[in-house]
């Protein structure tokens, strides 16, 4: 383990739980450990990037936000690995549908994250890397969520560096070859994890379709996000 705490994160060793939930929004971090956590203790307030271990079902947990984009979940999951000995991250996010047979509050499994991002080129790979999801996470969530009563869709999911695009045709290509929704983090969550022989994966809450404009308002989100939250709760308590 590397020295710690570190520009990023004040935690101690032994503050992180082996199991990390990791929305993007820091307050929605904060809403899963006053909601659903016991004993919670704040172990990082470094950048307002708000982290916090508790007890769920009587097994720590941990909940710390990521951040928008590839470039912060990127140093936040990174840390968490190899500084901290985390050994599970689970995005718990939103995402724009784009399948035909996406629809608003879809829970969307993240088989897989294609992108348009250079994260990988670091690697230096001789050809074309498949960032894929941990299987036994994925299982446990697809047991989870239809242990739950849950309707769910598994496959892969697009990470883009660009919100707003000059291409307004993107969208379309990506659905065309069997993409599911489009989020930002993913591709960089899941690089990491294989870099660092870990496990990731990551859950999306369908919070808008960006082919015909839908979206949730913003005070019909936090029903919709209970269920990802409580998937991935089930399954941190049995990984």
């Amino acid at each position: 383990m590397a020295a710690t705490p570190t520009p990023h994160n004040q935690a101690t060793e032994g503050q992180i739980a082996k199991t990390v939930l990791m929305p993007g929004d820091p307050l929605r971090a904060k809403y899963v450990a006053d909601t659903y956590l016991e004993d919670v203790t704040c172990f990082n307030q470094v950048r307002n990037m708000l982290g916090f271990t508790g007890t769920y079902k009587g097994k720590p947990v941990s909940v710390m936000g990521s951040g928008m984009g590839v470039p912060s979940i990127g140093i936040y999951s990174y840390e968490l690995f190899n500084f901290y000995d985390v050994n599970n991250i689970i995005r718990i996010g939103t995402a724009g549908g784009l399948a035909p047979d996406v629809r608003l509050r879809d829970l969307v499994i993240g088989m897989g994250a294609c992108t348009d991002s250079n994260f990988a080129a670091q690697f230096r790979m001789p050809g074309t890397l498949a960032p894929i999801a941990d299987f036994g996470l994925l299982r446990k969530a697809v047991e989870s969520a239809e242990r739950l009563g849950y309707d769910y869709k598994v496959g892969n999911v697009l990470s883009s560096d660009v919100f707003y695009n000059d291409d307004e045709t993107v969208n379309e290509r990506w659905a065309s070859m069997g993409v599911l929704a489009v989020e930002m983090e993913s591709v960089a969550l899941y690089l990491n994890a294989i870099r660092a022989r870990k496990h990731a994966l990551c859950l999306l809450t369908v919070s808008d379709l960006p082919l015909s404009g839908e979206g949730l308002p913003a005070e019909d989100r936090q029903t919709s996000f209970t269920q990802m939250m409580e998937v991935a709760l089930e399954v941190a308590v049995s990984s």
